[in-house]
This record gives structure tokens, C-alpha cells and sequence, in this order.
């Protein structure tokens, strides 16, 4: 039976534009022209200028025909031209591939080449990364390599040699190219919607990284939710802590403008930085993955600015939070709000929603509540815990592990040319994460691991994160991470890597310490959960600060199998 409407009512030129979140800042730029919108060192713009910045470079764009179907890349840190790009470059039509910094020019080089970037804007201390990257691809490409146009954008804080350096090599400097665009240029917002805005790449630690593909009516019902689950008001004070080339900077580069708030760029990030710009600027927000929130907490004391001036404000994610660095960051003034998401999800797409009931509970318990990675956000349509045998949910009993899923308008158009991988990660209807979790009675999801973190001994599963949140308890540990080494009784056991706090113990007292942890592990775990091997050092890491726990699986392997154990 055909279903019918009360109407047929068509859309037309009045009732009904594309969603795109370019029009923040054309809005911002009309009511508060005169605002700070982006501050950099002794470097301030308007939202005006911001504006007219972007459409210069919307402009430049365009009259070198790169539109729509083109992509730039953008290898930049945390600066106003990173800011700008996520602007100015849709406004031209193309997609914008932020790329991670700290790649190697060997990854740099493939995500160049796959994206087909038509122009890379770089920034002067990165200059040699693109230009062996490019060096690379010439070499693969037998003859027919077309190199993409390189902007170099310059920064006072840097060695004024790297700049002359890349200009001597053919780049363009970022302000001239900006100049020759016209500030009132009439960029187009995109006719659908499912046009994309930006292509990100994951971190792909076993096979090459794979493209994921975002649109425009995502990014803005991104930019909006954020805000909303966050409680961020009008005219906010945002640090940028969070690399804006990590999921578009979770897309809060696109809600900065909605907001009319100010962006303050931090090049780089440490905790001197973060408690220096809550006292300078008055930060209100800034997000940052757990091992930042950890280097806030432990910082040494002249470093930091305490009591903290004002209420402040951090959304985390990237990595489930210890709850004891969730309670040292409470305890410090900080309000931390727990999401979590994926680059195919557009950053955090789920958030442990606060419940005013909780208040008077201890504050251990607080922390143990919102440590979880809770319940979906307001433009994620759907979210749930399934079976990866029956591909049923499971029962909400926080015991039973199944796969986090989620659909809606929070989900990425797919991987770019990668029909295998889609297919896999969208069976039978929903995103599959590949995060094993539980669905407590309360209905708030918690992860309890990647699919392929998970440590298997004895036929028993073995949750790395809920090891990793028992070490973090004990006082001497600033960092842990849990992998899997093999074990010649039980197939394998965890093997905790640990950072001892500054001034903990030297070399000689380490097998006395690793005794003692093991121990104090006995005392919060079941005794296969132990950890039968501990070493010390520091956690390799990515740009976002995510543990690198591939690496350390590496490591495990070349430490051996932990020989017949005892119990």
C-alpha cells in the first residue's frame, strides 16, 4: 500500500538548503564582526577577518580549478591556518584531508597519493616531511608524477630558515597565496548534503591507513550536538589542545563558529601551556585524550596555576580514562566530561551523561560512574551492544561482552576506495567498531577493549583496560598499558608497561617495584588477571596521545614467552 503524506508540498529555493556548517562563520562574521575568533602568539583575528581569510583562500583555490572532486591536504599543527582550512577549503568546493604531523614521510607519502591531493599546505617546521613524502611518491610513480602545489604557512615561533628554505624550493608562501583571493569571494555552500567535507585518515597500525570519508550534513549535526551534550554557551573560550587534524578537531573547529566563541591555538601542548592559557585568556573548554589529562594532573607544581582561576571545562576521549585520573582531575577543579567515538563516527558520538543522583555519591564512585563511555549523542540515531555470534544485542548486565554498533547521521559515507572494508564494517545495518564492551541495567555502554586487545588465557578473557585501571591506582604508576604476551601454560597472560612517577625508583629498586605491583595487583584483580610480567620505561605514543599498543605487542613478542608459571 502506498504511503502518502497530508501534502505534496515539493521543496523548493525557500524551504529547504543543504546542511552545511560553512554558514556558522558567515553568521559569526555578521553578528560579532569585531569578536576574537582566533588568537596565535601576538596573532589575533576577527571573526571578520576570519571570514574574509577563508574566502581569500576559497578564492586562491578556485582560480588554480580546485573545487569540487579535488582534496588538499593540510599538514599543519595546531594554527590559524589549520583553523582556516576547515573553512576555506569546502568553501571552494574540495575536500580537506587534515594529516597527522607526526607521521613518517613513507605513510605521508600514501595518504598523498591516495587522496590525489591537488595542493599541500604545510607548515614551514614540516616542510621536509612533504617533500620526502613527495620525493617518495616521484620514485614509485615511473615517470608520470604530477607533484601537487605546495603552500608553505609561516610562523614567528619557528627557525626562520626552515621558511626560507621552502621557498627557495618553489612553495608558496600562505599569505601571499591568500592574497591573491578575493576577500568578498561568492563561494557556493554544496548542492546535497551527502557532498563530502573531509577526508580523515585512521591510524592504521596494521595495514595501510584507511580514508574515511565525512559529508556536510554530518559535520554539521556534529558541530551542533557538541555544544549541546557539552553545555557550551555563546562566545565560549576554546584551547586548542586537541590537534585539529585528529577528526577534524572532533569537529569543534566548525562549532567555534556556531558558538561566535574564541579559538586559542596552543603549537604545542604541555601542561604549563594548558594552565598558562586558563590564567591568561580565561579558557573555559578544551578537550584532550586521557594521557594529557594524566600530564595536567602530575605536573610539577611550577607548572601549574592553582586553584584554578575559574570553572574549566574538558571533554576526553581517545582511550577509556583511568577512573583515578578522572577523580585526581575533579579533585584539581577540573569538570571532565567522558565521550567517546571514532574517526568514522566524527569524533565522540557517545557521552557518560552526568545524572544530578550521582552527585552525592563518593567520589571514587564518580569516577567509577563516568569512566564509562555511556549513551549516544543527540544526533547519533543509534547505538548498541551486539553479539558478534548472533548479531543480537546482548542483556544489559555490565558482564556480557559484545561489539559496540552504531547507525545515524554521525556515521561516515565509508572508506574511500575500499569496498571490502565497507562492506565489513557495515553488516547487516550497523557501524561495527571492532571495541569489545558491556551494556550496564542503567543502559550506559562501557568498553572493556579493542577486539584485538583482548588477552585470552586459559580459554578466559581478559579486559586489558580494567588491568590497566587497577595499576593506575597504585601511587608509584604515572602511565600503564596491558598487552598480551605469550605464555607457555596458558597460551598468554598480560604484561603491564608501566611509567613510574618522577623520583620513584632507579634502575636497581625496578625488581623489587615490579614485585610490589604484582602484589598490589593481587589485591584488586582476579589472580589470572595479574599481570606476570611488568617493564619500565616510557609508552611510545601517537599525535593524539593514544598509547601505541601495537608497538608494545612488539615488544612483548621479543621478550619471549613467560616460561611455566606457578599458578
Amino acid at each position: 500500500m502506498e504511503m502518502r503524506d497530508i501534502d505534496n508540498l515539493p521543496k523548493n529555493a525557500a524551504n529547504y538548503t543543504a546542511l552545511t556548517p560553512l554558514w556558522f562563520l558567515e553568521r559569526a562574521a555578521t553578528v560579532h564582526p569585531a569578536r576574537k575568533a582566533v588568537v596565535h602568539g601576538s596573532r589575533t583575528f576577527t571573526w571578520l577577518q576570519t571570514y574574509q581569510r577563508c574566502r581569500r583562500l576559497a578564492s586562491a583555490l578556485s582560480n588554480l580549478s580546485v573545487g569540487f572532486g579535488s582534496t588538499v591536504a593540510v599538514i599543519v599543527p595546531n594554527v590559524p591556518a589549520a583553523y582556516e582550512a576547515h573553512f576555506g577549503i569546502p568553501m571552494s568546493g574540495a575536500v580537506i584531508n587534515p594529516v597527522n604531523i607526526r607521521l613518517n614521510a613513507s605513510t605521508v607519502a600514501f595518504l598523498l597519493g591516495h587522496s590525489q591531493s591537488a595542493v599541500v599546505i604545510v607548515d614551514q617546521e614540516f616542510f621536509t616531511l612533504a617533500e620526502d613524502s613527495l620525493k617518495i611518491m616521484k620514485e614509485k610513480s615511473q615517470g608520470n608524477f604530477k607533484p601537487p602545489l605546495l603552500v608553505v604557512v609561516a610562523d614567528e615561533s619557528c627557525d626562520p630558515k626552515t621558511l626560507r628554505y621552502a621557498l627557495g624550493q618553489g612553495a608558496i608562501e600562505y599569505e601571499k597565496f591568500l592574497e591573491s583571493g578575493d576577500p568578498e569571494f561568492s563561494w557556493k555552500p554544496p548542492q546535497d548534503e551527502w557532498q563530502s567535507i573531509a577526508l580523515n585518515y585512521t591510524s592504521g597500525t596494521t595495514a595501510s591507513p584507511k580514508g574515511v570519508v565525512l559529508h556536510h550534513r554530518g559535520a554539521y549535526l556534529m558541530s551542533l550536538s557538541n555544544p549541546l551534550i557539552w553545555g557550551m554557551n555563546e562566545g565560549a573560550i576554546y584551547l586548542w589542545t586537541l590537534p585539529m587534524f585528529h577528526c577534524n578537531g572532533w569537529c569543534f573547529t566548525w562549532a567555534l563558529a556556531a558558538l561566535c566563541g574564541t579559538n586559542i591555538c596552543l603549537r604545542q601542548v604541555t601542561a604549563k601551556g594548558v594552565y598558562s592559557a586558563i590564567a591568561k585568556y580565561g579558557v573555559t573548554h578544551f578537550c584532550a585524550a586521557p594521557v594529557v589529562l594524566n600530564s595536567i594532573v602530575n605536573a610539577p607544581s611550577e607548572d601549574t596555576i592553582l586553584p584554578l582561576p575559574h570553572v574549566v571545562h574538558v571533554m576526553t576521549a581517545g582511550a577509556a580514562p583511568p577512573s583515578a585520573v578522572l577523580f585526581a582531575m575533579s579533585q584539581k577543579g577540573f569538570r571532565v566530561t567522558h565521550t567517546y567515538g571514532l574517526s568514522e563516527t566524527y569524533g565522540p558520538s557517545t557521552v557518560c551523561a552526568w545524572k544530578p543522583e550521582w552527585d552525592s555519591l563518593p567520589p571514587e564512585t564518580q569516577a567509577r560512574l563516568n569512566a564509562r563511555q555511556g549513551v549516544r549523542y543527540i544526533g547519533l540515531e543509534g547505538l548498541d551492544v551486539i553479539s558478534s555470534q548472533t548479531g543480537e544485542p546482548v542483556a544489559a548486565d555490565g558482564k556480557t561482552i559484545g561489539e559496540i554498533v552504531m547507525r545515524g547521521n554521525l556515521v561516515m559515507k565509508g572508506y574511500l576506495k575500499n569496498p571490502k572494508a565497507n562492506e565489513e564494517t557495515f553488516a547487516n545495518g550497523w557501524f561495527h567498531s571492532g571495541d569489545l564492551g558491556v551494556k550496564h541495567p542503567d543502559g550506559y555502554i562501557e568498553i572493556k577493549d579493542r577486539s584485538k586487545d583482548i588477552i585470552i588465557s586459559g580459554g578466559e578473557n581478559i579486559s586489558s583496560v580494567e588491568v590497566e585501571n587497577s595499576l593506575y591506582l597504585h601511587p608509584a604508576v604515572l602511565e600503564a598499558s596491558v598487552v598480551a604476551r605469550a605464555d607457555e601454560r596458558w597460551g598468554e597472560s598480560p604484561c603491564a608497561f608501566v611509567t613510574l612517577k618522577p623520583g620513584v625508583a632507579d634502575k636497581s629498586k625496578e625488581q623489587e617495584l615490579s614485585e610490589e605491583i604484582m602484589q598490589f595487583c593481587r589485591s584488586k584483580m582476579p589472580a589470572y588477571w595479574v599481570p606476570k610480567s611488568v617493564v619500565f620505561g616510557p609508552l611510545p605514543k601517537t599525535a593524539t596521545g593514544k598509547i601505541q599498543k601495537h608497538i608494545l605487542r612488539g615488544k612483548a613478542k621479543e621478550l619471549g614467552p613467560v616460561k611455566l608459571s606457578k599458578l
